[in-house]
């Protein structure tokens, strides 16, 4: 019976890998060991969700699948490669999620719509509206998802704004601010958003909590 064992989210970081990152891609391995550390602290919000990392470039490689943190010993690295292919992360997911949403179901969860933290510092090299329009249709994709979008570097408000399901979920770097003092940052409010909404899952009424990264604004108030 599905239902019995409680209720899951399923949280998707969805990190640009490309060749661009090299510089600061240790710090985000760094704020996502961080943000594992922190988890482990909170065993009652981690055993609320389910993690995955995927590391998008040229083509997706899966870093870590629906993994409960509490029984991870560490977390795999990203490592910087090749180009910015939106279309490839967005495609991944696509299959990902329904698949992982009905995996979940099956072993007794009630599962709540998925999140998804994306975080580029860069301008897609591809073509990815139609494929990104078909995840965020509910009535095309199964756990069609929450994503929560993060711009640091090179990448333009608006592309920002477009990649965020919700206005209110997407952000920006500010002007000036340091790009591994902005991945520091935003894993910080990856945490916070986890272990809030994890809690709320354990709540009568649960909701996906979003932390808005400091040093960032919202991505829909730069015109």
């Amino acid at each position: 019976m599905s239902g019995n064992r409680g209720n899951l989210l399923p949280v998707y970081v969805l990190a640009d890998e490309s060749g661009s990152m090299s510089r600061h891609i240790r710090e985000l391995n760094r704020g996502l060991a961080s943000l594992h550390e922190a988890l482990l602290g909170e065993p009652m919000a981690a055993a609320k969700v389910r993690f995955s990392i995927l590391g998008f470039a040229d083509n997706v490689q899966e870093r870590l699948s629906l993994a409960d943190l509490r029984q991870a010993n560490e977390l795999p690295a990203l490592t910087a490669r090749g180009s910015t292919s939106y279309r490839s992360a967005f495609s991944a997911l696509q299959q990902r999620i329904p698949q992982d949403v009905k995996a979940l179901k099956a072993e007794g969860w009630s599962v709540h719509r998925p999140a998804v933290f994306f975080l580029s510092d860069g301008q897609p090299t591809d073509e990815w509206r139609d494929v990104y329009g078909q995840l965020i249709d509910r009535n095309v994709t199964l756990g069609s998802p929450n994503i929560i979008a993060c711009g640091i570097g090179d990448v333009r408000p608006e592309t920002i704004v477009e990649v965020a399901t919700r206005p209110e979920y997407g952000f920006v770097a500010k002007a000036g601010v340091d790009l591994g003092a902005a991945i520091a940052q935003f894993c910080t409010a990856l945490t916070k958003s986890i272990v809030e909404s994890g809690r709320s899952l354990g709540s009568a009424q649960p909701e996906l909590v979003v932390q808005q990264p400091e040093g960032f604004r919202m991505a829909i108030d730069v015109v």
